[in-house]
């Protein structure tokens, strides 16, 4: 079973200066709903309670958002904003949150890496924030759900893939692998390149931002050099455990949106509100 989620959110979140000089980039909304929020809530739909959160010295809002807020429950008991306080506390009473300090920006194998004290010796999910994922079909499950699913078959690291445009590939690592299951479009990774341009792209089959990883990635991160922005990469890693054969590529069924940019968080922004009857 996939028990613990590690969420790397120590990042700067330079983009949406300045926005995000005082305010995390993962608290920033999605109408009224950190994107952090919607993260642990996909890793609660998959059965995951543990919630594994690498952050910095900066982002004391991050554990004060899934904590109790006494004053500002009394304030608003027993009236009609009582209610908007309701699904943030049952996560917070349901879930249990560990935490943990990344010193140094050195890319998002060294996050992870950062967070084994909260994992310990076995698998465990990973999930951006910054990708949120909706369902197309009210009956689909999760993403997280979905590569657990694929997880209790192979018994690997799974990375979820989606096809991006060629002109957009150089923001991703991207995969070559075999088809293996074409119902559920799994492929038995062969190769990653990390960030590729559009020329030298092998494919436009992109990671995004979920994960299944066994543990021994652990051992592999400490062993994997930087590259040469100094940054240790996850899919260099990953690229590791793919030359044995256990690494397994999913092409899940949902819809990102891609809010470390601008553009994607107004997109999302946009569809909520629109789903929502707002706009």
């Amino acid at each position: 079973m996939i028990k613990k989620c590690l969420f790397p959110a120590a990042g700067l979140g330079t983009r949406f200066l300045p926005a995000t000089k005082a305010v995390p980039k993962e608290m920033l909304p999605i109408l009224t709903k950190p994107l952090l929020q919607y993260a642990v809530e996909e890793a609660l739909s998959a059965n995951i309670t543990n919630m594994a959160i690498v952050t910095n010295k900066d982002k004391r809002a991050i554990e004060d958002h899934f904590d109790q807020a006494l004053e500002l429950e009394l304030q608003i008991r027993g009236t009609q904003k009582e209610e908007l306080l309701k699904e943030i506390n049952a996560i917070c009473n349901y879930a249990t949150f560990t935490y943990v300090r990344q010193k140094q920006m050195l890319g998002l194998g060294y996050a992870i890496l950062t967070g084994k004290p909260l994992i310990g010796n076995e698998p465990f999910a990973v999930h951006l924030a910054d990708d949120l994922c909706i369902l197309k079909e009210e009956d689909d499950n999760s993403v997280l759900y979905q590569m657990i699913k694929i997880y209790n078959k192979y018994q690997c690291s799974i990375v979820a893939i989606e096809e991006v445009p060629i002109n957009q590939i150089h923001k991703y690592g991207v995969i070559v692998g075999d088809l293996i299951d074409n119902t559920n479009d799994t492929y038995r990774v062969t190769n990653m390149v990390e960030k590729p341009t559009p020329k030298n792209a092998p494919t436009n089959m992109a990671i995004i931002g979920r994960y299944i990883l066994t543990p021994d990635i652990f051992n592999i991160l400490k062993q994997t050099k930087p590259d040469k922005s100094g940054e240790i990469q996850i899919t260099d890693a990953l690229l590791t455990q793919s030359k044995q054969g256990h690494v397994i590529a999913y092409k899940f069924k949902g819809k990102r949106f891609d809010c470390g940019s601008i553009q994607g968080y107004v997109k999302a922004t946009n569809y909520f509100a629109k789903q929502q009857g707002i706009i």
